[in-house]
């Protein structure tokens, strides 16, 4: 999943899916680094696009994964949303076969795009009800957490969700938002995203909780961590014992820094889904200045070491 280059900070630029930050874009033009790049196929003709045999095999081991999972852990509207999909457990999908499952729910589509974009085109596509989704897909050695956006990340961990209204749009009214947003404004509504379609959770009462995030339905580590409460993962990837839910208010949202390289010490909770509504309705270009002005909570990740 694409995330943003090491830290949140205001020197960095923020993004959110596919949009490419200075620092990512040096690193993938460094050829002293050990790690290849990620380059999207590219569609025929008729739109179809090439995998090979190995990337079918990471997306069937990714998918079974996943489908041991996320039972108790996803949110209702999200196992609904990839029943519709109807994905194929030994391919990896076809655009168009999304598409249609998508236009007749809510009139989304998604549009295949570079691993990673400007800020313009991201927020564009996403005023205009077309998700992007970066053709290729993780290597082995990224198979529990990945920074850029795959196809897995894409169709598995968000794609489901776009049949849902209110998901929908959230995500449409957030491109329209970030059309007209300044650069400092992005910087701000990049939290909103992060904790809401990438991380978010559902469910007022513990017991009733749910993942509809992608960025965690994506990761087959993250799905178990979220909404565990008893883990004692002491590895570097794991910011703490165990993750801290707090009950979602806009305000703290846009004021909390994240850390992209790590799994999140911190989710924030709707009640249901439909709060998307709710938050879509606020005024969320005023708690945005307001945020602005007060600036960031204290972070509670560790300082990134280089």
């Amino acid at each position: 999943m694409e995330r943003l280059s090491y830290t949140d900070s205001p020197n960095t630029v923020i993004g959110t899916d596919h949009v490419a930050t200075s620092q990512q874009i040096d690193t993938a033009t460094d050829h002293t680094t050990d790690k290849k790049p990620y380059i999207s196929h590219q569609p025929d003709a008729n739109g179809h696009i090439q995998y090979g045999e190995d990337e079918h095999a990471i997306w069937q081991d990714l998918l079974t994964r996943q489908a041991e999972q996320i039972p108790n852990r996803a949110c209702t509207a999200y196992l609904e949303g990839l029943t519709k999909l109807n994905l194929s457990a030994t391919r990896i999908p076809q655009l168009q076969d999304i598409d249609e499952v998508l236009q007749a729910s809510t009139g989304w589509q998604t549009a295949a795009v570079p691993a990673l974009i400007s800020f313009g085109k991201f927020f564009k596509l996403l005023a205009n009800k077309s998700f992007p989704v970066a053709t290729f897909i993780r290597r082995p050695c990224d198979m529990d957490y990945i920074e850029e956006p795959d196809i897995f990340h894409e169709i598995v961990g968000h794609c489901p969700l776009l049949t849902h209204p209110a998901f929908a749009t959230f995500n449409e009214t957030y491109g329209k938002l970030g059309l007209s947003a300044t650069k400092e404004e992005r910087w701000f509504l990049a939290r909103l995203y992060w904790f809401t379609i990438e991380f978010g959770l559902v469910g007022s009462q513990l017991e009733d909780r749910r993942i509809y995030g992608g960025g965690i339905l994506s990761s087959p580590s993250e799905t178990i961590y979220a909404l565990d409460q008893t883990v004692q993962d002491t590895s570097k990837q794991q910011p703490s014992p165990q993750p801290e839910h707090r009950a979602f208010d806009l305000l703290d949202v846009l004021r909390t820094p994240y850390r992209i390289d790590q799994i999140q010490p911190i989710y924030y909770v709707i009640d249901e889904l439909d709060m998307l509504f709710d938050i879509v309705d606020s005024d969320i270009m005023g708690t945005v200045k307001q945020a602005m002005s007060l600036g960031l909570f204290e972070p509670t990740y560790p300082e990134k070491t280089r």
